[in-house]
């Protein structure tokens, strides 16, 4: 098949076609024409298989590297592909040089001097030496016998040379694989080495930098991609919801509060939702501090922690989610928009992070889960006494009595409204008539 507008052709007629008009057509036959027939005319050598008549096959060179690169583009493991196939052109290297070797021995002579391929009787011992002798060459480690004559000293200075290029290509090969494998992980992963050298540049103690490291160690080992975003960012959005729902959304359905959506909300929730992954120890919120996300747990467990830190009041696991009463406005709430409670990672706990401002637009669209918030966080506030049940009557009195004032508003309105409709009416009916008078009087006049 063949590419049309990004769309892969199979059509077998359409194909033929293409191929029968392309250049690569032309090339290809050329490559399979049966020329060894040539070595039956007259005066030419009748061996079988003679190099020089099967040339032409080298036209298929283009072919085989449009090969290598649709085979490197669609693997899975392309740096592996590429170092495969270094060690080919590598072999296939040191193959044509010692054919080339035993044809100038040949030419000088089998065993006429130390330098050539030595008088073997079997075929496979000869080519062995050649590959070998060819090998020492190309890969410069000496050892070789000593050249005697000139053309001996321009093939060894010749093959000197190839390895030198061959050696500079090898090693650039290698470090590009070297540094694909880096910019791979560094996609996905954060560096660790920035930190460390803050941190040393700053005098701060070898613990926090174990801890540093070994949080970016939990990333690799457990391959969690807290640089997601970054990720998927040049994807159109449709396309983003579909990669991150495929990801993440067995995982969302497991949170109690996502469980009764539709499938085609969460697909667009999980775009707002940021993977954060926390140590051991680590703090994921402190009682008093200004709230600004909410987390749901995917993996892992957390503590309710009292004031010293120690003390465990209770334990949340898979599928929980907490801190969303610092960012919902409950009536009575005397805490506001701080945190109300210490939360500890106990292990390395894998969370959701959601925004202020996306709950904001979640709950907007769906206020039954907006309603079971509010429901669970007042519960909450009134199990560590923080809600003030007089501010909740007076806050719900309040937002009742401005209700009423705003349906009476409303009514108010709309009798306006009706009124400003009559007087248009009369307005334009007058008009009408004013205009038919000054046409009868036109008319009179005339």
């Amino acid at each position: 098949g063949f590419l049309e507008d990004g769309i892969l052709v199979q059509d077998v007629s359409r194909t033929r076609q293409r191929y029968l008009g392309s250049w690569t057509f032309t090339w290809d036959v050329m490559a399979v024409l049966p020329t060894e027939l040539l070595c039956l005319l007259p005066g030419v050598p009748r061996v079988p298989g003679v190099p020089a008549a099967r040339a032409n096959r080298c036209l298929r060179v283009p072919r085989l590297f449009e090969a290598f690169d649709r085979c490197e583009t669609r693997t899975g493991w392309p740096n592996v592909f590429r170092v495969a196939k270094l060690m080919l052109y590598l072999l296939l290297g040191i193959h044509w040089h010692g054919c080339l070797y035993f044809a100038l021995s040949a030419h000088l002579g089998l065993g006429a001097d130390p330098w050539v391929c030595p008088r073997f009787t079997r075929l496979l011992r000869r080519y062995l030496h050649s590959f070998y002798f060819s090998t020492l060459v190309l890969a410069t480690v000496g050892d070789t016998p000593a050249p005697q004559r000139e053309e001996e000293f321009l093939f060894v200075t010749a093959g000197f040379l190839l390895a030198v290029l061959g050696f500079a290509t090898i090693t650039g090969n290698i470090s590009t694989v070297i540094i694909n494998l880096s910019a791979a992980d560094a996609a996905f992963y954060p560096d660790a080495g920035p930190v460390r050298r803050y941190l040393r540049a700053r005098g701060v103690g070898g613990r926090l930098a174990g801890r540093v490291v070994r949080w970016h160690q939990h990333l690799r080992a457990q391959r969690k991609l807290p640089a997601e975003r970054e990720v998927l960012q040049h994807l159109p959005r449709g396309l983003q919801a579909e990669v991150a729902a495929s990801v993440h959304l067995a995982a969302l359905r497991r949170v109690g509060l996502f469980r009764r959506w539709e499938h085609g909300v969460l697909r667009q929730l999980v775009l707002r939702l940021r993977p954060q992954v926390f140590g051991p120890g680590e703090f994921v919120c402190q009682r008093g501090d200004v709230g600004r996300e909410m987390y749901f747990i995917r993996e892992g467990h957390l503590a309710v922690v009292a004031e010293d830190g120690v003390t465990q009041l209770a334990v949340l696991g898979e599928g929980l989610y907490f801190g969303e009463i610092s960012l919902i406005n409950i009536k009575g709430n005397m805490a506001g928009n701080r945190r109300t409670a210490n939360i500890l990672s106990i292990g390395y706990s894998d969370l959701f992070c959601l925004g202020k401002e996306d709950l904001a637009e979640v709950l907007a669209e769906f206020p039954c889960a907006r309603a079971a918030m509010e429901a669970k966080g007042r519960e909450l506030l009134l199990r560590m006494g923080r809600l003030n049940t007089g501010a909740e009557a007076a806050a719900m009195a309040a937002e009742a009595e401005a209700e009423r004032r705003l349906r009476g508003l409303e009514v108010a309105l709309e009798g306006l409204q009706t009124r400003a409709a009559r007087l248009l009416a009369q307005l334009e009916a007058s008009a009408l008539r004013m205009a038919l008078r000054v046409q009868h009087l036109e008319g009179r006049l005339r």
